[in-house]
Order: C-alpha cells, then sequence, then structure tokens
C-alpha cells in the first residue's frame, strides 16, 4: 500500500513538472504527459513496470474525450460546411489512409495492420490545432475553417475505427464481415436507444438537477450519464466510447451544453493526462534510438505526404490552394486519437510493439513541431504562392467604400442596438462579428454587417479603420478587447475608440491600451439610476447633467470602490482588482493617532481615503495635513491587498 502511494506520487510530481516545463517552452500537455510516462515507465525509471494496470483508468479519459467531442457535434454546423467535410475531408482522410496503407504494404506489413496503420496516420491533432488557433484568434478564417472541417471528418472517422479495429483482430474475411454488419446493427440499435433516452429522459433529468442550484449534483450527474451511456454499449459489444459520444451528441443541442462541458473538462483533462502517460509507458526507448534513422524519414515522410494530400483533395473540390496549403500545415502531424487507435491495435495484437513504438515515435516529434507550424502556417502559405492574401471573407469589404462611419466590433444585443440608434441618426456604421449564424441572419435583414476577426489587421483595414471617425468595442471579453485595442492603435493611433465593460475594474487596463472612452455597465447603470433619483428629487436637470459629466469626465471617481459583504463573490480574476472600502476605527493606541494624512503615505501604498468621521460627522476627502485623533473614523479605498496593508500600517505602524 505504502510503495504504491509513493509510485502514484512520483508520477504526480514528474506530471506536474513536465506540464509546467513544456508550457513554458510552448508545447501542448500531451507531449507532456507522453514523456511522463517515457520516464515512468519501464524503460527509465521503472516506476510502473506493467502500464497495462492503468488501463480501466486511461480508458475513461477516452470515454470523456468522446463525450466532449459529442457536445461539440452539430448537425447543423456539419450541414453548413457538409463541402468541406464530406469533400475535402472525406477526400482527405480516404486519400491518407489508402497511400499510408500501400506505403505499409510496401514494406512488409500484412493488410490489416497496413490499414491500422494507414488510418492512424491519416489522422490530425484536433486538441493541439484548435486549441492553438483559438488562442491566436485566426479560428474564423478561411484556412483555419478549412482544417476545422478536415477535423471535423477525422473525428467522426475515428468512431467507426473503435468498432472496426476490435472485429478485425478476429479472423477471416467472412466472420469480419457479418462482424461488421451486426455490430453496425447493433450500433443502430444503440443509437435509436440512446437517442430515445436523450430526447426523452435527460432533459427531464437535467431541468431537475439545474432546480435544485447544487454545483455537486449537476457534476455528478453529468458523470454519470456519460458513464451509463459508455455502459450500456459496453454491454452490446461496442466501444465504450461510442456510447459516450452519443450521449454527448445527444446532449449537444440543449441549453446545457456548455455547463456540461465545463463540468467534464476536469476529469477528461485528468484522465486524458493519464490516458497519454499510460502510452508514453509503452514507448520502447531501444527501438527509438536504434531505428532513429527510421523515425526521421517516417516523420519527413508522413508531413510531407499529408500536405501534398490535403492540396490535392482541395484541388479536387476546387477549395482555395493557399488556404489548403495552410490548412495541409496545421494538420500535418498525427493526432491524440493516433495514440488511442495504436494502443487498441496493440491489444488486439494487430501491431506488434516495435511498430507501435515506431509510430509512437514519429507521433510524438510530429506534435512537437506543430505548434510552430500552426504558428506559422499563414506566412508559409503567402511565401510559396507569394501573393497578399487577405483574411476577409466577404468580396465586397473594400477599404474605398467606407468614409466617415462608425465601426462596430461584436454585433450581439448590445452592438445591434447601438446600430439601430444609429441608423435613426442616418449615420454610417458597418459592423464585424465572428458568429456565422448572426452574420448570416444580420446581412438577410439588410444590416451592414460582415464575418471576420477584428483582431486581425486585414479585417480592420478592409472595413476602413483609417477612414472611420469613430470605433466601438461592444463584445464584453477583456483579452480580445485588449488585443483589438493594441492593432486598431497601430494602424490608426488617432481613431477614437469607446469601449464596453461589465467589470470596472478593467477600467485602467483599457485606458491604458488606447481606449479614448470606457463605458462600465455597472457603473454606467448606477449614475443613472442617481441621476433618475435626483430628478425625482426635485434637483434641477442641469445639475444632474453636470454631475454625470463629472462622473465621467474623472472616470467614474466617486463611483469606485464598495464595501464587501459575506455575499461578495470574488474569483481568482478580479480579487486583486476589485476597489474595496474599508472603515478602519483608530483606537487610543493606534500608530496613526496623533500623526497627519501626509505623514501616513497612503498615497505610497496606493490606498485613497474616501471621508473621515470624527465625534459622528464627515469630513468628505480630507486634506493631507489633517491630524488624525482618537476613535477617528477612515474610510479607506483600494484593491483588498493594499487595504489590508494599510490598515495594518495605521493600527500598527507595520
Amino acid at each position: 500500500m505504502q510503495g504504491g502511494f509513493v509510485d502514484i506520487l512520483l508520477l504526480m510530481t514528474f506530471a506536474v513538472l513536465a506540464v509546467w516545463w513544456f508550457k513554458r517552452i510552448n508545447l501542448p500537455p500531451i507531449l507532456a504527459y507522453l514523456c511522463c510516462g517515457i520516464v515512468a515507465g519501464p524503460n527509465l525509471l521503472g516506476i510502473y513496470a506493467h502500464p497495462e494496470e492503468m488501463h480501466f483508468f486511461a480508458e475513461l479519459g477516452i470515454v470523456f474525450l468522446l463525450f466532449s467531442l459529442g457536445l461539440e457535434f452539430s448537425l447543423p454546423k456539419m450541414v453548413a460546411m457538409r463541402h468541406l467535410v464530406f469533400g475535402v475531408g472525406l477526400g482527405q482522410m480516404v486519400s491518407t489512409t489508402v497511400i499510408f496503407m500501400w506505403i505499409a504494404l510496401a514494406l512488409g506489413a500484412e493488410p490489416i495492420p497496413a490499414f491500422v496503420i494507414g488510418s492512424m496516420l491519416a489522422l490530425s491533432s484536433t486538441a493541439i490545432v484548435i486549441k492553438q488557433s483559438s488562442e491566436m484568434g485566426i479560428l474564423n478564417t478561411n484556412r483555419a475553417q478549412l482544417a476545422v472541417s478536415i477535423l471535423l471528418l477525422q473525428d467522426l472517422a475515428v468512431v467507426p475505427l473503435l468498432i472496426v479495429i476490435p472485429l478485425l483482430a478476429e479472423g477471416d474475411g467472412s466472420s469480419m464481415v457479418l462482424g461488421i454488419a451486426f455490430a453496425v446493427l447493433k450500433g443502430t440499435l444503440v443509437f435509436l436507444l440512446l437517442l430515445s433516452l436523450g430526447k426523452w429522459a435527460l432533459p427531464r433529468i437535467f431541468n431537475e438537477v439545474a432546480r435544485t442550484r447544487t454545483d455537486e449534483l449537476f457534476v455528478l450527474t453529468t458523470i454519470l450519464v456519460a458513464l451509463i451511456a459508455a455502459g450500456i454499449t459496453y454491454s452490446f459489444g461496442l466501444s465504450m466510447a461510442l456510447g459516450a459520444f452519443l450521449a454527448g451528441m445527444m446532449l449537444g443541442e440543449s441549453q446545457y451544453r456548455h455547463q456540461l462541458e465545463a463540468d467534464i473538462r476536469p476529469f477528461r483533462d485528468i484522465f486524458m493526462g493519464l490516458f497519454f502517460i499510460t502510452i508514453g509507458m509503452q514507448l520502447d526507448l531501444t527501438i527509438l534510438l536504434t531505428e532513429l534513422h527510421w523515425v526521421m524519414l517516417g516523420l519527413v515522410v508522413l508531413m510531407s505526404v499529408k500536405i501534398l494530400l490535403i492540396l490535392a483533395s482541395a484541388w479536387t473540390f476546387k477549395a482555395s490552394a493557399k488556404d489548403a496549403l495552410a490548412a495541409g500545415l496545421k494538420l500535418c502531424q498525427m493526432g491524440e486519437f493516433s495514440f488511442i487507435l495504436a494502443s487498441l491495435a496493440a491489444k488486439h495484437n494487430i501491431i506488434n510493439a516495435e511498430q507501435a513504438s515506431l509510430l509512437l515515435s514519429v507521433g510524438i516529434l510530429s506534435m512537437a513541431v506543430t505548434p510552430w507550424l500552426v504558428s506559422h502556417s499563414d506566412e508559409l502559405a503567402k511565401r510559396i504562392f507569394k501573393e497578399k492574401s487577405r483574411s476577409v471573407d466577404n468580396a465586397d469589404m473594400q477599404e474605398k467604400q467606407y468614409k466617415d462611419h462608425v465601426l462596430i466590433f461584436g454585433y450581439g444585443r448590445v452592438g445591434q442596438s447601438v446600430s439601430r440608434l444609429l441608423k435613426f441618426e442616418h449615420i454610417d456604421y458597418v459592423a464585424v462579428d465572428n458568429d456565422p449564424v448572426r452574420v448570416h441572419e444580420s446581412r438577410m435583414a439588410g444590416e451592414r454587417v460582415y464575418f471576420g476577426d477584428v483582431r486581425q489587421k486585414d479585417i480592420l483595414r478592409a472595413v476602413g479603420i483609417n477612414k472611420a471617425k469613430l470605433a466601438i468595442l461592444t463584445f464584453d471579453h477583456h483579452a480580445s478587447a485588449m488585443n483589438v485595442l493594441e492593432t486598431v492603435r497601430a494602424i490608426n493611433p488617432d481613431i477614437p475608440i469607446v469601449v464596453r465593460t461589465r467589470k470596472d475594474y478593467h477600467l485602467e487596463e483599457l485606458y491604458g491600451a488606447g481606449a479614448t472612452q470606457v463605458v462600465p455597465e455597472i457603473l454606467e447603470g448606477s449614475l443613472m439610476l442617481v441621476s433618475q433619483v435626483m430628478h425625482l428629487s426635485g434637483i434641477p436637470m442641469a445639475k444632474i447633467l453636470k454631475r454625470v459629466r463629472s462622473e465621467r469626465k474623472d472616470h467614474y471617481r466617486h463611483m469606485h470602490g464598495f464595501f464587501p459583504g459575506e455575499t461578495t463573490q470574488i474569483n481568482y480574476e478580479s480579487k486583486d482588482k476589485l476597489a474595496f472600502m474599508h472603515a478602519v476605527m483608530l483606537s487610543p493606541g493606534a500608530n496613526a493617532v496623533g500623526k497627519t494624512l501626509d505623514e501616513m503615505n497612503l498615497d505610497n501604498m496606493r490606498v485613497g481615503v474616501q471621508s473621515l468621521r470624527r465625534d459622528n460627522e464627515e469630513i468628505s476627502q480630507p486634506a493631507g495635513d489633517t491630524r488624525l485623533q482618537a476613535n477617528d473614523v477612515l474610510i479607506i479605498t483600494g484593491r483588498p491587498r493594499r487595504v489590508e496593508r494599510a490598515e495594518r500600517v495605521l493600527l500598527e505602524g507595520r
């Protein structure tokens, strides 16, 4: 028992250090888990001499991964992208599988192992490509959408492969055909069963769970649903992952989709990490070192062939060659599902340990270079084709069309409300949004809205950023807003920019990034409420307007800070940014008694003094030469840690 605990502790330590180090050098955590498995495996430290003992827990990672994939599976999205998905995507999957199967046969492999190897090498890394493309803000470009279409088809192809590979290991062709047919029949029955449960039972279950408003119950129910669905397919002799995928797909269109995905993600990531650790444990370092020349040759062949086949598939279905090359550079690696198929094939003795180790070595190296390729794929495509490529999807979006117009970045409820009022005043505007459905609906209604990512300079230039008289950021995503501000200022330093935010503690950062005016919804709503109260209290409108203008000019100086309470919700993001107010009573022995405010140096601690209460009278914003007395109550404001420090200095002198 003690030895097992020490082994787990060592494995977790290696995993934490590996993920930390790999993130520092901008490599994906999957590679960290694989390397952790190599170190902990039988070839090096030998912490786990028998990785198969962890197989059950590792398989839970596959179950949760397929459940998450099912949640992201959108039938309407597939219909909208059907030409790319079932055209370029299917063409790439089939052609790549056939070519690599032929190469494996030429090297002496049997037909069944050759098919499995071809299928493995045809897959790419959804996790790495999607995550990095999203972080770079290029997910909605043509090139990235082409890559996403191919990845979507590959992810769908994984499901039948998980069914077929165990059947391929059973024997002769006739029994295999019967087995596949029987599996398809069972799969159809299971699909109908889960479809019925997903349509009638699951919504009622989650509605009831949601009414309890208990996070723990929602998480437990999510895990239970995924495991029950996996158990149902397993009882029919099918893959557990297939059941999880179908359950996720049934819940993918529900209003709980995003909450379900958030709840399952920690468990998925932990168990997937364990799965990749077990994959790394299976890597034979002796084979890697002795066959390094074959590994490097395999890496070059893998990446070159996949790029060329994606180009050929795109040309066949009349997709842009530049986009196809950029997509090919993004997708020329092996994917995480390739390791899953390799593990499954090795378990059923379809491929041997040496073949699995060679494939794992090639896969690890290909994934290691993927982040660099994703970052530079567009640049490389432009250089090779020697053309200046635009990232704009709308052919009629030309800068010369616009002049003295207002740019609206984000066309949600706020952006649409702004556009309507501008239209009433006959002010020209152009809106940009990255939601294809919203853009389509708006353009059908005659609105001047275009699809694009405003973090890209090509998009900004195309909508006339140099000739616009004003830009408005309406979306409430702080990191994206900061990125857009920096990009806009780099192109047009003089354009006024109005930014909407819900968090008042983001004001200074946004102003520092180049915002002309920041409108914090909470403070602005409070200001409007106060103006109504003042009006109904009989205060002249001129005085009210003067007060409103003064607060806006001073960046809502009198409205910052609040007294926190037991119900105040503070998260990791806001705990060091909120401005708290705190009342400090100076007891007769307090350090500050007898000293002036200037002598206390509160300004140096970046803490403000709102007011001073003395003998039940309030002194608003007391002067720096005010000498503090015993029983004074000082109301200070600032960030939580600074307020705590200032209180210690006032009371204790340290």
